[in-house]
C-alpha cells in the first residue's frame, strides 16, 4: 500500500502568519511610469550580451534564423559563462533591494511556528506522521507504535523499534540535503508488513531518481538495489516482492520490473514494456492491496494491465485494448473491478465528451468489454476521480463549477442493478465552510476505515485537516495551520454558528490535543480582514472566465493599488488558490492578488481543458488578457501597476500576453518558463515533447505548426517595443523545461526590444537545482522575498 508524503514543503502549504515591517522605497524605480515609453534610470553596468551563432531552422517551407540555438548545449563553457554573467547582473540589479529582501524574509519566517507537524495516521499497528524540526528546512518521516503492548507483544515491539513507544525516524530529508546539497524525494512506499520502506531520491535536480530499500527493523539500507531512473514503486502482499517502473533516455517511464528481496536479478527481464513514445507507464496498488495496476497513459488515452498482488505467478493481464481518446482507471472491491472511464462502452469508439462514468466487471471476466454501468454524471455534476474503501466509495466531483467530495455507501453500489445518477445514490457531500473552499485528499491508507481525511483551504482560510466519518456522516477538525506574530489588527475570524455562504454550523467539531472533546471548534479564517471575490470576465468570444480577486479590506486603494495576476492554463490543471501566508506581505501593503482560471486549465466541466489546448490555445491567451484588462478597468489595480506571474507551461501564457499587449503588464515573473514552444516541440528527442503533442499540438503537422507559430513567445517578440521589467528564473539541471528556453528568451528580448527597457529584464539561474527548485521552508521564504522585492522595486510600493 502506498505511503505518500504528508507535509508539502511548498511555500503555499507552510503555516505562517504576518508581522508588520516598514520597508524603504527602492531608489531605482522610485516613480511609476507615467506612460509606456518612460524608462527608469539604467544600472551603472550594462546587461550581458549573448554571442550570436548563425543557425537556420526550416519547417514546412518556412525558414528562420535562430542565433541563440547554440545555448541548447548546456555543457558549453561559453553558455555556463553567459549564465554566470546574467546571475551577476541580476544580483547587481537587485542590489538596492537587499535590505528590503532581508526585511521580507524576516517577516515571513516570523510567521512560522518553530515546529510544523502533521496529525498522526493510524495504519496497522503504527501511527505515521511527519514534522519539520525546529531550525530545519525539510520534513522527517516518523512512526510510533499506536499503543503500549504488554507481555511478549511488548518484547516483539521493542525489538522492532528499539524501545517501545520511542519515535522511529524512517526518512530524514535534511540528512540527504546536507550530504548532497540538494534533495527531491520522489515517492515513499511502506511494505504491507511495515518492515520495509521503498523510496526514490534525486540529489542533482535532473529527476534521475535512485531507488532505495530500507529495512526498518534495523535501520539498514539494502546495498544492491540502488537502481537509477526509477519513477514509481509498489509492493506485493508478501512484502518481499516489489515492482518498479524504469525510464528511458527521455525520462519517459516505459518498463515495469519485478524484483524479490534477496534476489540478485535487479536488472531482470522486464514484465512490461511500452514502446509507444507517446505513452508513460505508471504502477499503482488498489486500495485493498490485492492488485497492482500497470497504467500506460498518454495525455488523452490509457491502457490498463492487472497483476495479482497476492500471487505474482499469475503474470500480467490486459484489461481492455487501447482506444484513442478513451481513459480508464481501475479499483478493486470484493471480487469486482470498478472502472472510472470517459467512455460509456469501454473498448469501443472514442467518446464524444469528457464526462466520466463508473462501471464494473467481475475479476474473472477481466477482459470483457461489456461492463455494467453503475454511475453516470448528472446535470452540473461531473466525476473527476474516486477512492475505494471497504464500506464506502468516495467520489471527487466538480459540482456547479466548484470542487467537492462525496461518499456513497458501497452496499448501494453493490446492489445497483441499473445505471444511476449520483443524486439517486443518497450521497453525503462533505460539508465545507464556504463554496470558495477547495477540498483535497489527505492521507488515507486504511481500506477498512470509514473515516476520510481531507484538507480544506481557501485564499482566506489557512489549511484545515478534517476527518469525515462516512458512516455517521459527521466530521471533526483535526488540525488547522497555526498563524503566529500577526501584525496590526489582523486576526482569525471564527464563524458564529449561523448558516450562510461563508459560515457553517452543524456538527460539533473536535480539535484534538488542544481542547476538550465536547468543546465546539469553529472554522477559522481571515475573511473579515481580506476580501476574496469571485468574478466572471467576458473573453473575446463571449465565454465567461472565472477570476478570483484577493485584497486587504484596509490597505487596498481603488484605482491606485498594484496587482499581481496568476495564470497557468495547461494540462487541465486547476490553478492553486489555496491559502498562502506569504501573500500577506503583499496584501497588507495594498496589493491585489488575482487568479485567472483560463481555458486550458481545470474548469467547470471537462470541455474547459480542450477549449484552451491544442488548436484552441489562443483562447487561453485571450482569456488571460481579458482578466488583466478587467482588473484595471474595474479599478482593482492601477493601469500602470499590474504584474503577472506563472510557472513552467503557464509562463507561455504570460509571455505570449506580453508580446500581444506589451502595454498591459508592467512587470512579470516567469519561473522555469516554457517559451521556445515551436523549436522545442519540433525536437522529438527532448523529454516530454512527444507527450506534449496532445496538449499543444504537433508542429510536424503543417496546420499545427502554423498555429503554434502564431503564439510561440520566443518567435513573436515584437521589434523595438518597450517591454516590461521581468524576472526570469531557470535551473541548469531542469529536465522538463531546458534552461536554454529562459536564456534564449532574455537574449532575444535584449536584442529586439527597447534597449533601456530590456535592461530591466533579468535572468536568474539556479546552477544546481532542477525544475522544482531546491529550497525547503526557509529557502522558499528567501525566494519569495526576492520575488516580492523585485515587484516592489519595479511597480512601486503602496
Amino acid at each position: 500500500m502506498a505511503f505518500s508524503a504528508f507535509i508539502s514543503i511548498k511555500r503555499t502549504k507552510i503555516p505562517f502568519s504576518l508581522s508588520s515591517l516598514s520597508i524603504t522605497k527602492s531608489s531605482l524605480f522610485s516613480t511609476l511610469r507615467k506612460n509606456h515609453h518612460q524608462i527608469f534610470s539604467p544600472l551603472t553596468i550594462p546587461p550581458p550580451v549573448a554571442k550570436k551563432v548563425p543557425f537556420t531552422v526550416s519547417a514546412h517551407g518556412v525558414t528562420w534564423n535562430d542565433p541563440y540555438h547554440w545555448m541548447r548545449k548546456t555543457n558549453d563553457p561559453d553558455f555556463i559563462n553567459y549564465l554566470q554573467q546574467e546571475n551577476s547582473y541580476a544580483q547587481s540589479f537587485m542590489k538596492d533591494t537587499e535590505e528590503m529582501q532581508r526585511g521580507l524574509f524576516s517577516e515571513m519566517i516570523s510567521r512560522m511556528p518553530s515546529k510544523i507537524s502533521t496529525p498522526p495516521e493510524l495504519w496497522g499497528p503504527w501511527l505515521y506522521y511527519q514534522y519539520i524540526p525546529e531550525g530545519k528546512e525539510f520534513p522527517v518521516l516518523c512512526r510510533k507504535l499506536a499503543a503500549e503492548r504488554k507481555g511478549w507483544m511488548k518484547t516483539i515491539s521493542s525489538y522492532v523499534i528499539g524501545v517501545s513507544k520511542e519515535e522511529q525516524i524512517l526518512l530524514d530529508w535534511n540528512e540527504i540535503a546536507e550530504r548532497y546539497g540538494y534533495v527531491h524525494v520522489g515517492t515513499c512506499r511502506v511494505s504491507p508488513d511495515h518492515n520495509y520502506l521503498a523510496y526514490t531520491i534525486d540529489v542533482t535536480g535532473s529527476e534521475q531518481f535512485v531507488l532505495q530499500i530500507k529495512d526498518l527493523r534495523n535501520d539498514y539500507i539494502l546495498p544492491t538495489l540502488g537502481v537509477e531512473g526509477v519513477v514509481s514503486v509498489e509492493w506485493a502482499q508478501d512484502s518481499c516482492t516489489f515492482y518498479y517502473t524504469l525510464s528511458d533516455q527521455n525520462q519517459r517511464p516505459y518498463r515495469v520490473h519485478c524484483v524479490k528481496l534477496g534476489s540478485d536479478s535487479v536488472h531482470n527481464v522486464p514484465l512490461f514494456v511500452e514502446n509507444d513514445s507517446g505513452f508513460c507507464v505508471d504502477i499503482a496498488s488498489t486500495k485493498d492491496g490485492k492488485f497492482i495496476t500497470v497504467n500506460s497513459n498518454s495525455r488523452t488515452s490509457s491502457e490498463v494491465y492487472v497483476i495479482n498482488a497476492t500471487n505474482s505467478q499469475t503474470g500480467i493481464q490486459r484489461f481492455c485494448k487501447r482506444v484513442s481518446g478513451v481513459q480508464y482507471f481501475l479499483e478493486h472491491h470484493h471480487g469486482f473491478f470498478y472502472v472510472l472511464t470517459n467512455s460509456r462502452n469501454v473498448g469501443g469508439e472514442s467518446p464524444l465528451s469528457g464526462e466520466y462514468f463508473l462501471a464494473r466487471c467481475p475479476v474473472e471476466n477481466l477482459q470483457s468489454t461489456c461492463l455494467q454501468n453503475i454511475i453516470e454524471p448528472s446535470g452540473d455534476i461531473f466525476i473527476q476521480d474516486m477512492d475505494m474503501f471497504n464500506e464506502h466509495l468516495v467520489l471527487f466531483l466538480n459540482k456547479e463549477g466548484s470542487s467537492s467530495i462525496c461518499s456513497v455507501d458501497m452496499r448501494t453500489i453493490i446492489n445497483c442493478e441499473e445505471q444511476m445518477k449520483i443524486d439517486e445514490l443518497n450521497p453525503w457531500f462533505f460539508p465545507l465552510p464556504s463554496n470558495m473552499c477547495a477540498i483535497a485528499p489527505g492521507s488515507n491508507h486504511d481500506f477498512a476505515r470509514s473515516v476520510y481525511r481531507a484538507v480544506v483551504s481557501s485564499p482566506v482560510m489557512p489549511d484545515v485537516i478534517v476527518d469525515y466519518d462516512m458512516s455517521r456522516r459527521t466530521f471533526s477538525v483535526i488540525q488547522q495551520e497555526e498563524v503566529i506574530n500577526v501584525s496590526h489588527n489582523t486576526k482569525y475570524h471564527s464563524n458564529n454558528g449561523q448558516r450562510s455562504r461563508n459560515e457553517f454550523l452543524g456538527i460539533p467539531l473536535k480539535k484534538e490535543h488542544n481542547i476538550q472533546n465536547n468543546e465546539v471548534q469553529r472554522w477559522s479564517d481571515f475573511a473579515e480582514i481580506y476580501s476574496c471575490q469571485e468574478k466572471e470576465v467576458i473573453s473575446h468570444d463571449g465565454e465567461r472566465i472565472p477570476l478570483t480577486i484577493l485584497f486587504s479590506r484596509k490597505a487596498h486603494k481603488k484605482g491606485q493599488s498594484p496587482g499581481l495576476l496568476h495564470g497557468y492554463g495547461a494540462y487541465g490543471e486547476v490553478l492553486d488558490k489555496s491559502w498562502c501566508v506569504d501573500r500577506l506581505s503583499l496584501l497588507d501593503r495594498g496589493w491585489v492578488i488575482a487568479f485567472a482560471d483560463v481555458r486550458g486549465g481545470g474548469g467547470p466541466d471537462p470541455s474547459w481543458h480542450k477549449s484552451g489546448s491544442g488548436m484552441n490555445k489562443l483562447n487561453s491567451l485571450s482569456d488571460f488578457i481579458s482578466c488583466g484588462k478587467y482588473l484595471v478597468s474595474e479599478g482593482y489595480v492601477h493601469q500602470q501597476r499590474l504584474g503577472a506571474v506563472s510557472v513552467s507551461a503557464g509562463s507561455l501564457l504570460v509571455a505570449a500576453a506580453i508580446n500581444m499587449h506589451p502595454e498591459l503588464f508592467q512587470a512579470a515573473i516567469l519561473k522555469v518558463p516554457f517559451l521556445d514552444v515551436c523549436s522545442s516541440l519540433l525536437d522529438s528527442t527532448l523529454p516530454l515533447t512527444v507527450l506534449d503533442y496532445e496538449e499543444f499540438g504537433n508542429p510536424q503537422l503543417q496546420v499545427h505548426f502554423e498555429y503554434i507559430l502564431k503564439y510561440s513567445p520566443y518567435d513573436n517578440i515584437p521589434e523595438g517595443v518597450c517591454c516590461p521589467p521581468m524576472l526570469v528564473k531557470a535551473s541548469l539541471n531542469d529536465s522538463r523545461v531546458g534552461v536554454w528556453e529562459a536564456a534564449k528568451w532574455v537574449a532575444k528580448i535584449r536584442d529586439k526590444t527597447c534597449t533601456r527597457c530590456s535592461s530591466s529584464v533579468i535572468l536568474q539561474t539556479n546552477m544546481n537545482g532542477g525544475h522544482f527548485g531546491e529550497g525547503g521552508r526557509f529557502g522558499q521564504c528567501e525566494e519569495a522575498a526576492h520575488e516580492y522585492a523585485f515587484l516592489m522595486k519595479v511597480l512601486g510600493e503602496s
